[in-house]
């Protein structure tokens, strides 16, 4: 089992900057794929950005390319998401997900493990 603790969401103007973490137990960490995903009320959970086991690939959508950054940091079971050019579409909640058992990252069905969330907001 695997728990997933998200961090750093918040409020922000437009145009700024947040960097949110996902800390996981457990001393596998660094064999999971790991994804960002957010959601907003009424809408299905959409896909952000996901990072392969070893940080070598990463995927991200295409509303988000070019302004977000996903990385991880095998040593501290974490992985980040640097989001920067903020936008108030970019409001939601964001969530953390782990193990996807496919190459299928887009995906939400693929995680095994999701943290709890963490609010956006961006405001304009």
């Amino acid at each position: 089992q695997v728990q997933l603790v998200e961090s750093g969401g918040g409020l922000v103007q437009a145009g700024g900057s947040l960097r949110l973490s996902c800390t996981a137990s457990g001393r596998t960490f660094s064999f999971y794929s790991m994804g960002w995903f957010r959601q907003t009320p009424g809408k299905e959970r959409e896909f952000v950005a996901a990072i392969r086991r070893s940080g070598g690939s990463t995927y991200y959508a295409d509303s988000v390319k070019g302004r977000f950054t996903i990385s991880r940091d095998n040593a501290k079971n974490t992985v980040y998401l640097q989001m920067n050019s903020l936008k108030p579409e970019d409001t939601a909640v964001y969530y953390c997900a782990a193990h996807c058992s496919s190459n299928n990252y887009y995906y939400a069905g693929c995680y095994s493990y999701w943290g709890q969330g963490t609010q956006v907001t961006v405001s304009s």
